[in-house]
């Protein structure tokens, strides 16, 4: 199954964090925090403007991009977690 992204929202895919042991301690998956980066998968066309024309959207499918901890709505398509998110959620892109 795929998604294909409405408007100016696009699907992404979060980035996880690598597991970090504090003093030998294991952090459980529980108390982890997520993880900031993401890949998108897919983009919408991008905005519709009053006259009609639409405004593409400023990234693409396969950019890596900076988002909020709790940006979008989450999602799960055959057992693969998603991001849908507006192009507002979108903090800055990963360069380099």
């Amino acid at each position: 199954m795929t998604i294909q992204p409405l408007g100016n929202r696009l699907v992404a895919e979060r980035i996880s964090a690598e597991e970090q042991v504090v003093g030998g301690i294991i952090i459980p998956d529980s108390a982890k925090e997520k993880g900031q980066t993401a890949t998108v998968i897919a983009a919408g066309p991008g905005t519709k403007k009053d006259d009609g024309s639409i405004v593409p959207l400023d990234v693409k499918a396969g950019d890596t991009v900076m988002i909020g901890k709790y940006a979008g709505n989450e999602v799960s398509v055959d057992g693969t977690e998603y991001l849908i998110l507006t192009e507002d959620d979108i903090l800055g892109v990963v360069e380099g």
